[in-house]
């Protein structure tokens, strides 16, 4: 069926793609929140908002997306796969990295993009160990639910609060809401650490912030980089394109 085919595709792209990837930057590999980390009620609690995440999700490309979307989300995925690969250890038992959930958002919209960086994460952690199996779901909730619903709709306001159909707009929103998504998210692990007893809190934000202060700059500029690319070469490939797109001829990958 529909979601089958969507899944499998998105999957056999990251899975071609990651396994080159693996045995050529295999040093650089490190975890997410590895297994132990977080206490079993937080992470019960985190895995039924995955869960629940991932049905809506799949529910909801169904039934708006169309059938040429599913390569873009492939490309996007493999895209994501790649930049989280580089990892940066942080003070306090985890790491941090570049997230991708805003520009999964802004490139496919909130569901398609949180279903994409929710398989991205399922593929790293069955099959290449990064991050832990029981705390999948919280990390599936920290960056999906927050880095791409989160990042998507501050993205969206910002944009049409300065200007919707302005370059300028556009690239005031994607940054902002890029490092915002960072930031906060690494706030949410931070508080997950010291509910679970890992770490005292005050360590935790101050590790976590920190890092991801700097880490979020980065992820601002990646994520401006590829959607100017894309607002000025195929601007019909974004979720909310421009109103004034000169791309004519071209369909919406999502109906409307």
């Amino acid at each position: 069926n529909y979601q089958s085919k969507i899944l499998s595709n998105i999957v056999i792209f990251i899975m071609s793609f990651g396994n080159w990837l693996f045995w050529n930057w295999q040093p650089s590999l490190a975890m997410h929140i590895p297994d132990g980390f977080l206490s079993l009620p937080i992470s019960l609690i985190t895995w039924a908002i995955a869960i629940a995440l991932i049905i809506v999700a799949l529910n909801q490309v169904q039934a708006k997306y169309q059938e040429r979307t599913v390569p873009i989300m492939g490309v996007c995925a493999a895209f994501i796969f790649a930049a989280q690969m580089i990892n940066f250890p942080i003070p306090g038992g985890t790491s941090g990295h570049l997230l991708g959930g805003t520009l999964a958002g802004i490139l496919l919209g909130p569901w398609a993009g949180a279903l994409v960086v929710s398989v991205v994460f399922i593929v790293q952690a069955v099959i290449f160990q990064d991050g832990g199996i029981t705390v999948l779901g919280a990390n599936i909730a920290n960056m999906g639910l927050i880095g791409t619903f989160g990042g998507y709709y501050l993205y969206r306001a910002i944009r049409s609060a300065i200007g919707r159909d302005s370059w300028r707009g556009m690239a005031i929103a994607t940054a902002i809401s890029a490092w915002s998504s960072v930031f906060i998210a690494s706030i949410l692990v931070a508080i997950q650490l010291a509910l679970s007893g890992t770490v005292p809190l005050n360590v935790g934000i101050s590790a976590m912030a920190f890092w991801h202060l700097l880490i979020g700059i980065g992820e601002a500029l990646i994520t401006l980089a590829v959607v100017s690319f894309v607002w000025r070469t195929r601007p019909d490939l974004l979720y909310n394109p421009s109103q004034n797109s000169k791309i004519s001829n071209s369909r919406p990958l999502v109906q409307r």
